[in-house]
């Protein structure tokens, strides 16, 4: 190639270059806000399910899903938990849990109670899918914050700081309490509607 060749080349990418690139963005920036346009429309005729016993979009869970674990990882303490692991906590943390929990997770039967089997997103029955493995610290950022779009309230306005640990610390080692602390946790159970 000789070198007006190269210069008629270079000359040509630079302009229809400069067009494509433009155009592109045109393209993309314009495929954003037809994408945009088309969520809102959506929402706005209700074809977006919003009643808590529709089965939700994968896109939702996913999106959901995945903003709450970098939430997590990003946020949640890595500290111990400062509540010492005795008797006397974990009573407390039981009691609490009683309080403001068991409505929405259960009791020691594992069995979810009117207000639970209604719920969207469905709250886990703790006493059957626990979160001992979680560590204390993901436990603690769920009570304190809460879970938006779940029904998961944030606790940091209605409880201290010590109570949601205990809570927390109760959660931790549900599967494995002391006999006295498992006793009033079992104490818990509902009686069934049917034997009263």
């Amino acid at each position: 190639m000789n070198s007006d060749t190269k210069s008629l080349f270079s000359i040509l990418s630079v302009f229809y270059g400069g067009h494509l690139i433009r155009g592109i963005l045109v393209g993309v920036i314009g495929m954003l806000l037809i994408e945009v346009l088309g969520v809102y429309l959506c929402a706005q005729l209700g074809a977006i399910p919003a009643n808590a016993d529709a089965k939700p979009p994968f896109i939702e869970k996913w999106l959901a899903r995945k903003a709450l674990h970098a939430a997590i990882d990003r946020t949640a303490p890595r500290t111990q938990n400062p509540v010492a692991l005795n008797d006397a906590n974990l009573l407390d943390g039981i009691k609490l849990y009683a309080a403001d929990c068991a409505v929405c997770h259960g009791t020691a039967d594992g069995e979810a109670s009117h207000i639970a089997r209604g719920l969207f997103q469905k709250a886990p029955q703790l006493a059957r899918h626990g979160v001992e493995d979680d560590t204390e610290g993901e436990t603690y950022w769920k009570l304190y914050h809460g879970i938006r779009l779940t029904g998961m309230p944030a606790f940091r306005e209605t409880l201290s700081e010590n109570e949601i640990w205990k809570i927390t610390l109760f959660l931790k080692h549900m599967d494995s309490l002391p006999p006295m602390p498992k006793k009033a946790w079992q104490a818990l159970a509902p009686q069934s509607a049917h034997s009263i």
